[in-house]
Formats: structure tokens, C-alpha cells, sequence
């Protein structure tokens, strides 16, 4: 039978007296409760799974707790794994409440461009609610829209069962859980899987010299790697017969062990020594074990990189440094120039002819110096300046030096006058010299030395830069020809000849690059250089440089920013950072940091240097599980016997 038609069975306005009447109430004795939405950022079609998911909003609205008599649920429960928080929470929110003030900005989200969001306008399953009083976050496990059930035709409320949110992997890594609200986020800071990270700031740059010599152990050979070491055994050199402490060659024994067996794995030379005339013997002694054996081999002839000396320890290192050796090229040759009166390249004086070399190398002289008091113009005169013609006697034609004024190195070259020994009005200027001033007097050098010239014109030259090719024999430089003498030399120039990796027959001479190794000491500082090989072939001053130490220490790393490793390309999100004591906690990561990535923040551009990893573990605020234990452990012992008894 159909309804009364007389009774409406509930008005608009009487839904709408109820609705209002809800409101007022829970605005009276409810709580007011932060509701954090979740937006799902990828979902698998295929089992419609949530991948990820963030939670970057926040919208305040009242409540009414349910569970008037505190929690739900199992409460508290102790398990294989520790303690477990069951807590559960039931809230009453009006749904009126939850759809002018919530659902229009989720709707807005939904509509947007962003095709990465995915929202719906009523609460849902997924979404988080924080609890002020209790300072705790729960989960939405179930939504009840029939309760009460339909008074005069309409629901009224929305009521959320809740269960307390277990802070999983996802949290902290590739989802965002991050409210702006200083209240929330500061629970979650502590919240979930937290790697810590101790970091570095901006470092200095190490400095070191490489010291080279002969007569140095080349190499070490392991010939038996002993057994039953219980610690590392120490490693001892016979001295050398040079005599000074720095001479003696050192070393260091590394062990490894395989199986239950602990054997010597290698030694590493610290001091490769120098001055030995024959392979000294090495001693492998103490550490619990025995048998272990070892031998060397040494060169006496070519020059090896024998030690360090740090002059720079440097700062900021959190992993050994590259330490960067050119390679070896052995002795190079070595020559001066002759410079003869006219100011030109005369020859050369080999002081030593290198070795090694496969092609002539290339020689380098330097360029003339700028000279001022340049004769520019000269006349025959007298001795007293006055110009008398006929001038001097005894003169034939050719070149002639000059003495006297305040120059030097003029030459002149002259021409008799027809059918006598004077010179000719004008003499030619064959070099002319430099220091000379307007008006000197000079003497021409020959014939009966009467015949003087005077300076009337003074310049600045240069000159010209003599070349000259190399001659080898045998790997050596053994002469040299010159292809342009040059010209306005006043002292013999710098004479270079090239020493280059390219020179030299590299293979076949048996140069040898040198192996080392930085060590670090826990202060992030180069504390000393290992020689894994000495090398062979290198020059008596050969230059060495340490690697930067990261350019890192900037910035302030901000709250659930994603950082990113340079090394390992591990991801996280951060949750707190300590800059004082240069201390990063990070989320769960996509990857695993290593020591010496360079941590860059995603939106603060902060970056530093990681030292070491700190720790890595589970942090859950509600977890007793290490108290419980660290306490049962008064109360039984089981380290020395049974406390029930004995089988």
C-alpha cells in the first residue's frame, strides 16, 4: 500500500533544522581534528594498487570522538617483534561540514591540469586524521555514510573509523607527507625508516711534496702468506747503508681471512727508502701468526718517487683523495749558449746529454733583452771629436771592434779611401751594440788605432731569437745546430730543451708511472701517502698535486625536500637537519648513499658531503621493544647457566 499522501515523512527544512542542530553539537562538545587527504600520484590499472601517493594538504574541522572512553581496538599488544600499538579511534564529522569546506577544494584539484592527481570529493579510505590530543596520526580504515540511518529521508554525517597510522617504507621516501602545519610535521620528523647521515662542510685542499731518489726497494713480493695471525703482523726493513733515518725503508702488512684461516693479503710500501746498493731483507714478525715470507727487488739507477712529506694536511675529505703523478721521463738534457761579440749565438755547452730520447727534442732559447743606446748613426772624427779627413792610417777594408764611450760591442765595417789606409767618411754599422750615448767617441780597433768614429744618433732595439735544432745518439743529446744565430744578445740566454712524455721512448726505456695511495684520517684530513709502486724514470723535482676535496657545505636542508646522492643516486626525503653538527636525517631512500656523494637538496639547493652513514633504522616513538628486552635482561640470566635447570 502506498504512503499516507498527508504526511511528507520529513521537510527540507526540517532535514535542514536537523543538519544544523548536528553542527551546533559537534561544534559544542567536539574536537577540532586536522584532515589530511591523500592524492594518489600513480596507480597500477592493472591491480588498481596505489604506488604512491602524498599528503600536502590540510584542512582543519570538527569532530566528535566516539570512543569517549579512550581508544579502541587491541591496544596494546607484545609480539615476536616488540611492542604493537593497536589503537583505533572513532570520530563523527558532519557531512555538510566536510562538503562546503573540504570537498570544493578537492574537487578544484581534481579538475586541475595536473593529470598526476587523482582526488575524490567525499572522505575515503586512505586519507589521515590528527588527533590534537593525543598528538597522534590515524588512518581512515573505514567509512560509515548510513549511520544514522536516513532520519526524515537524509544522512547527516560522516563517520570515520580510524586506526593508528603505522609508518611504513613509503613514508619519508618517495611519498610526500608533508602538511605545513608545524604541529604535524614535527611528529613525523621522527617518524618511519631514518637513515642519518653525518655530513661535511667546505674543505681545504691538501698539499704534499714528492721526494725522489734511487737506490729504492722497487718492489715486494709476497712469496708465502703465512696462517694463523690473530692481529697484523709488523713489517721490518733492513736499513740502508746511506745512514739517515728517512733512508730506511718501511712498510705495512695488510691481512685478510679466508675460512677460519687469517693470512698476510699484501704489504704496502710507506718508505720505499733510497741509498741501498742491494736488496735488503724483510722480516714479517709478531700477530700471533707465522710463515709469512717476503722479498724485494730495488733500482739503482732511475729515479723513483721514494716518499711524502704533507705539507697541507687539507679538511673535508671523506674519502681518500686522487693523487695525481705525472708521468716519469727520466733526465733530460741539459745545455748554455755562447754568446760572441757581435751579440749573436756562437755554440753551445752540453752539461749533460738525458736519456731516453726517441726523437730530437725541441730547444728553446731565450729572447734577447730590450737594449736602450742603440747606435743608429755614426762619423769618422778625430781623437777630440772634431771630423778631419783623412782619418787614421794603416786601415785596410773589413769589420772592426770598437773601444771606448759608454757603450759596448759596437762593430763597424770600413772602406778605404782610394790609394790609402785611411777610412772612409762613413763607416758601416755591423752590430750596434747597446749603452752608447750621443756624441761618444770611439776608437776602431786595427790599422795604427788612429781612427775614431763618433756616435751622432742613439736608439732602443731588441734583436732577434737564435733557434737551433737538437742531435741525438743513442736516447742522448750529443750536439746541436744552430739556424739562426740571432742578434742583441748581451749575456748568454736560458737554453731549454724539452723533457716531455712524448720525447722519450716511454716502453721500450721501462718508465714506469708510480702508484700511491692518500689515506684519510677521521678528521677528514690527508694524513699520509702509500707507495704501492715507486715508479721508474722521474725527474730529481717532480711536482705532485692532491685532489680537491668536495666544493660542498652550503645551504640549509629543508623538511621533506628530496635530496639526491651525485655517486650512488640515491633518493630521499629529508626530516630534520642539524647543522651545527652537520647531522642529516633522511626518509626511507630509493638506492643507498655512500661516503663521498655530494647530498643536493631539490628545493634549497643545500649541499653537502657525506662523511659516513650514521645509522639506518626503523624509528617508531610507540615501539618498547629494546626497553622491554635491555629490562628482562635483569631479571633472567642465561650467559653462565640454565635458571630452570640443567637436562
Amino acid at each position: 500500500m502506498a504512503l499516507n499522501p498527508f504526511f511528507l515523512q520529513g521537510s527540507q527544512s526540517e532535514q535542514r533544522l536537523i543538519q544544523e542542530l548536528i553542527n551546533e553539537q559537534l561544534t559544542i562538545y567536539g574536537v577540532e581534528v586536522i584532515y589530511l587527504p591523500r592524492k594518489i600520484v600513480n596507480q597500477d590499472t592493472v591491480l588498481n594498487e596505489i604506488q604512491s601517493s602524498k599528503f600536502d594538504d590540510n584542512f582543519a574541522i570538527e569532530a566528535y570522538v566516539n570512543t569517549y572512553e579512550g581508544y579502541g581496538g587491541a591496544g596494546d599488544i607484545m609480539t615476536k617483534f616488540g611492542m604493537s600499538l593497536k589503537d583505533e579511534l572513532t570520530v563523527t564529522i558532519s557531512k555538510e561540514r566536510y562538503e562546503d569546506f573540504i570537498a570544493p577544494f578537492l574537487g578544484e584539484l581534481n579538475t586541475s591540469n595536473d593529470d598526476e592527481i587523482n582526488v575524490i570529493s567525499r572522505p575515503r579510505e586512505g586519507d589521515l586524521i590528527y588527533f590534537p590530543l593525543g598528538r597522534r596520526l590515524f588512518e581512515v580504515k573505514f567509512v560509515e555514510h548510513e549511520q544514522p540511518f536516513y532520519q526524515l529521508g537524509k544522512n547527516y554525517v560522516y563517520q570515520l573509523k580510524c586506526e593508528l597510522f603505522e609508518y611504513s617504507d613509503e613514508l619519508g621516501g618517495w611519498d610526500q607527507l608533508s602538511t605545513t602545519t608545524d604541529e604535524i610535521d614535527s611528529v613525523l620528523e621522527d617518524q618511519g625508516y631514518i637513515t642519518s647521515i653525518l655530513m661535511i662542510g667546505a674543505g681545504t685542499t691538501a698539499e704534499t711534496i714528492a721526494h725522489t731518489g734511487t737506490g729504492y726497494v722497487r718492489e715486494i713480493f709476497l712469496n708465502d702468506d703465512g696462517y694463523g695471525y690473530t692481529s697484523t703482523p709488523t713489517v721490518s726493513i733492513s736499513t740502508s747503508p746511506n745512514g739517515s733515518s728517512l733512508a730506511n725503508a718501511e712498510a705495512i702488512a695488510i691481512t685478510t681471512t679466508s675460512g677460519t684461516i687469517k693470512s698476510v693479503k699484501e704489504i704496502l710500501l710507506t718508505n720505499v727508502g733510497f741509498g741501498y746498493t742491494e736488496a735488503p731483507t724483510i722480516s714479517i714478525v709478531g700477530g700471533g701468526g707465522t710463515d709469512a715470507i717476503a722479498t724485494c727487488s730495488i733500482e739503482t739507477t732511475e729515479f723513483g718517487i721514494v716518499r711524502f712529506t704533507i705539507s697541507e694536511p687539507g679538511s673535508g675529505y671523506p674519502i681518500s683523495p686522487v693523487v695525481a703523478i705525472g708521468t716519469p721521463t727520466s733526465a733530460g738534457a741539459a745545455a748554455t749558449a755562447t754568446v760572441g761579440s757581435g751579440g749573436t749565438i756562437t755554440g753551445f755547452t752540453l752539461s749533460t746529454g738525458g736519456k731516453f730520447y726517441g726523437t730530437p727534442p725541441s730547444v728553446t732559447i731565450a729572447d734577447p733583452p730590450t737594449r736602450t743606446g742603440v747606435v743608429s748613426t755614426l762619423q769618422a772624427t778625430n781623437v777630440g771629436g772634431t771630423p778631419t779627413l783623412p782619418v787614421g792610417s794603416g786601415y785596410s777594408d773589413g769589420t772592426f771592434e770598437t773601444s771606448g764611450g759608454t757603450g759596448t760591442g759596437l762593430k763597424v765595417g770600413i772602406t778605404v779611401n782610394t790609394g790609402t789606409t785611411t777610412i772612409g767618411e762613413n763607416p758601416t754599422i755591423i752590430y750596434s751594440g747597446h749603452g752608447y750615448s750621443i756624441n761618444d767617441v770611439v776608437q776602431i780597433v786595427g790599422g795604427n788605432n788612429d781612427a775614431y768614429i763618433k756616435v751622432t744618433a742613439v736608439t732602443t732595439g731588441i734583436g732577434s731569437t737564435a733557434t737551433a735544432n737538437s742531435i741525438i745518439t743513442d736516447g742522448a743529446v750529443t750536439g746541436f745546430a744552430i739556424t739562426n744565430p740571432g742578434s742583441g744578445y748581451t749575456t748568454p740566454p736560458t737554453v731549454s730543451i724539452a723533457n716531455t712524455f712524448g720525447d722519450k721512448l716511454y716502453t721500450s726505456s721501462g718508465l714506469t708511472t708510480a702508484v700511491v695511495r692518500a689515506n684519510v684520517s677521521t678528521a677528514n684530513t690527508v694524513s699520509s701517502i702509500h707507495i704501492v709502486n715507486p715508479g721508474l724514470g722521474y725527474s730529481p723535482a717532480q711536482p705532485v698535486t692532491i685532489a680537491d676535496p668536495p666544493t660542498t657545505g652550503i645551504g640549509t636542508f629543508i623538511f621533506n625536500e628530496l635530496v639526491t646522492g651525485s655517486i650512488s643516486g640515491a633518493k630521499a626525503r629529508v626530516k630534520t637537519w642539524n647543522k651545527t653538527d652537520k647531522i642529516l636525517k633522511v626518509g626511507t631512500t630509493n638506492g643507498t648513499f655512500v661516503p663521498g656523494d655530494v647530498i643536493v637538496g631539490s628545493a634549497s639547493s643545500a649541499k653537502y658531503s657525506v662523511d659516513f652513514i650514521q645509522s639506518a633504522e626503523f624509528s617508531d616513538k610507540y615501539d618498547k621493544g629494546d626497553e622491554i628486552e635491555t629490562s628482562a635482561d635483569t631479571f633472567l640470566d642465561f650467559t653462565e647457566s640454565n635458571p630452570f635447570g640443567t637436562y
